[in-house]
């Protein structure tokens, strides 16, 4: 496993630098890194409404907390697109899969019926872990994130039996209103530059989910990262 778990923070093309230009986004209102007082403040209200924190200094300890969250053997794990969890080299991982989880998003791929491949997309965000990044966390403590079908945030509310997210902490900002703002002014004109280049077609926030508060115990894991990874 340890030699699995080795360079992270991999910038790609992908990565917020490599779109900003293009995008024409506020990188010094929406990308700060907060001060100690702002993240430890945020941590606490975040875990008031029953999240676990893991806090983690690096992008390779935030994919070794990760992968220690989801069992051996058969598990279920799915993601929704997630540059940090790119940009922390859990696609490799993934690949390589060495505690021999259910990779559902490679059952889907691998199906050619595309009523079946739907239905199998539908029942994923069920699946017993579900893997995604945020859009903002505010330092109030609510989790915002937004995509275009809901194919990430069908997962959030209910549906994953596991759910983890990863985040850098340039997502944090004050309020619930501004991870709305940061949603359209900066990850949406981000994510549209990414669409453009993989797809051939823009992008829009199709869904909105904030977790206000959880009701199960233990469901819910936010790995944050001391640093600016994602957008």
């Amino acid at each position: 496993m340890a030699n699995v778990i080795q360079q992270m923070e991999k910038a790609t093309e992908y990565s917020a630098v490599n779109l900003m230009a293009d995008a024409g986004v506020d990188v010094e209102r929406w990308n700060r890194v907060p001060d100690e007082a702002t993240l430890r403040k945020t941590i606490e209200a975040v875990e008031a409404r029953n999240v676990r924190v893991i806090l983690v200094d690096s992008a390779e300890d935030a994919l070794r907390a990760l992968v220690d969250l989801i069992p051996r053997g058969g598990a279920e794990v799915m993601n929704g697109y997630s540059t940090t969890l790119v940009e922390m080299g859990f696609d490799r991982v993934l690949r390589e899969n060495p505690k021999g989880w259910r990779d559902y998003h490679a059952v889907i791929t691998a199906e050619n019926d595309t009523e079946k491949r739907h239905a199998l997309r539908r029942k994923s965000v069920a699946a017993d872990y579900f893997l995604s990044g945020v859009q903002a966390i505010a330092a109030t403590g609510e989790i915002i994130g937004c995509d275009k079908t809901g194919s990430r945030m069908g997962a959030w509310p209910h549906a994953a039996a596991h759910l983890i997210l990863v985040s850098g902490v340039n997502k944090i900002v004050p309020t619930v209103d501004d991870g709305l703002r940061r949603c359209r002014e900066y990850c949406l004109p981000l994510e549209n530059q990414r669409a453009q280049r993989t797809y051939g077609v823009g992008s829009y926030i199709g869904k909105y989910v904030i977790l206000d508060r959880e009701d199960t115990d233990g469901r819910i894991t936010l790995i944050l990262i001391r640093q600016p990874l994602g957008y």
